[in-house]
């Protein structure tokens, strides 16, 4: 008696996910290559898309704040203000910019796939940080000229560097601190673009949720985003300053950390759960077919 043969592709839910990413890398790498100014322009884009959304993020706890030192008031600033951060990942995705943490990912399953060396690794990521920052930047710089972030506002953003930067003063416990809400951070936003990519959320409104949903996690757990981050210590930098050594200590235990929760736990990850050529499927199909 004959069964039903065994359906392969039923370990590799996530098949799409991997071909849609290694197509879209394949565009990277010309941008990268010959149009590089254009791949920075894209960059920029995403980092000025940061830099402004984080700073609806803080007006909306520095509105609270104001009110009151209510501690149930600042908690509702954080929320309506994570929630309004979560519209950042959308824009960035719907506007084709570059975050340099969703890159991340990206390069690790064209890693894992052989289809991109070293040297095109480093240049995506340093192009795409490069293109984030000289965004950022830009935004700082006109808010120097404002009064967008007096007051309340600048209160709350410096608040937020004075804790992102006071775990490097307590010694290894921080730095561990540190480095685990970095790799939870970059664990958010990549999952987040898996089920965009993965071709099982077709609506729109539906990966806008996700995409939402995820930045939301991160913003109001207080995980660490290496791009907000630079934002954030460029715009208080230039109204304020801030411990630079501090910052760029931030800054690299925060990269190395995006880095294995963006480019390990989900491209890793999903590009070994889904590659056939490291399975024992012809001898699954042979065990199923006749008993």
């Amino acid at each position: 008696m004959s069964s039903p043969e065994f359906d392969a592709n039923k370990l590799f839910p996530g098949k799409f996910f991997i071909s849609t990413v290694l197509d879209v890398l394949e565009s990277k790498k010309k941008m990268t290559g010959h149009m590089r100014r254009r791949y920075l322009q894209r960059a920029a884009m995403a980092g000025i898309i940061i830099a402004i959304f984080y700073v609806i993020d803080y007006t909306m706890v520095g509105a609270f704040d104001s009110i009151g030192d209510d501690e149930q008031l600042h908690v509702v600033g954080k929320l309506l203000g994570s929630l309004t951060f979560g519209w950042a990942l959308v824009f960035i995705y719907y506007s084709k910019s570059e975050l340099l943490t969703s890159n991340m990912m990206m390069v690790a399953i064209g890693t894992y796939y052989r289809r991109i060396s070293l040297v095109l690794v480093l240049r995506i990521l340093l192009l795409c940080y490069l293109g984030n920052i000289i965004g950022g930047l830009l935004i700082a710089v006109m808010l120097k000229g404002t009064t967008l972030i007096e007051g309340p506002v600048l209160d709350a953003m410096n608040h937020s560097v004075d804790v992102k930067t006071g775990y490097l003063g307590e010694g290894w416990s921080g730095w561990l601190d540190l480095f685990i809400r970095a790799v939870l951070c970059n664990f958010m936003i990549n999952l987040a673009m898996l089920l965009v990519y993965n071709g099982y959320l077709h609506e729109d409104m539906a990966k806008i949720m996700a995409m939402i949903v995820a930045v939301f996690v991160f913003a109001f757990l207080d995980f660490e985003h290496s791009v907000a981050n630079t934002v954030l210590f460029m715009i208080v930098g230039l109204q304020d300053g801030i411990p630079v050594g501090a910052a760029f200590g931030n800054l690299g235990i925060v990269l190395l950390g995006n880095l294995i929760g963006g480019g390990i736990l989900i491209g890793f990850y999903y590009a070994w759960v889904n590659d056939e050529r490291d399975t024992h499927l012809p001898h699954l199909r042979r065990s199923h077919t006749r008993h």
